[in-house]
């Protein structure tokens, strides 16, 4: 497979994105795990993002379209990739169009998932991070087994700065802005399959089935 996850924050695209990597084989990209790889890598590219950032400034769609050439030409994306949280915005979907026929490919499908302000508030003010590990926990549906300590590494579990409510709906706004406008791009691609995520399970049907036609 691939295809792009688009989704607001917390609407379950990395969930969804480990699921589907056990279906085919298929690699997940963010531009996160990217930019921290390429950094640690010492690349060239790395060295102007890590410059950038250490100044505080955005990394530049140039730099980061860089970069995502770089990532997609790699052995391991010879089975598929699922890209998780990129493209954000219109020109980077229009340039990773120019990168992909470049390369001779071109995108199966693009899914949106849709899910509810409240229920992605619910979602992401209830969840709690491993500061050691990453492990993801819940304080509703899935605590850690001691309050504040992960049950793998015995790291410490907080709540991350930018989900708290206030934050979480700042991003929500910046998302609607910036990164929701994909959906009609893709729409008239004639690529895009939009799923009401009731569910990681139903948001796989969904891709199945397209896949399937």
């Amino acid at each position: 497979m691939k295809l792009i996850l688009l989704g607001a924050p917390g609407a379950g695209k990395g969930t969804v994105a480990k699921l589907l990597t056990k279906m085919d084989g298929s690699v997940q990209i963010s531009t996160g795990d990217i930019l921290r790889a390429a950094v640690a890598a010492g690349t060239e590219l790395g060295k102007q993002a890590q410059a950038a950032m250490k100044a505080g400034d955005l990394v530049s769609d140039d730099l980061i379209m860089g970069i995502m050439g770089e990532r997609l030409k790699e052995d391991d994306c010879k089975a598929g990739y699922l890209l998780d949280g990129f493209p954000r915005t219109i020109p980077q979907a229009e340039a990773l169009k120019v990168l992909l026929a470049d390369m001779g490919e071109e995108l199966d499908m693009v899914v949106d998932i849709q899910v509810a302000k409240d229920v992605i508030l619910d979602r992401l003010t209830t969840r709690r991070t491993c500061e050691g590990c990453g492990e993801i926990y819940n304080v509703k549906s899935n605590p850690p087994k001691e309050e504040g300590k992960c049950d793998k590494c015995g790291g410490a579990v907080t709540q991350r700065e930018d989900e708290t409510e206030e934050a979480i709906s700042n991003r929500l706004d910046v998302y609607n802005e910036m990164t929701a406008p994909l959906a009609k791009f893709y729409a008239a691609e004639g690529i895009l399959v939009s799923v009401d995520a009731t569910s990681s399970d139903a948001v796989l049907d969904a891709i199945k089935a397209k896949l399937a036609s």
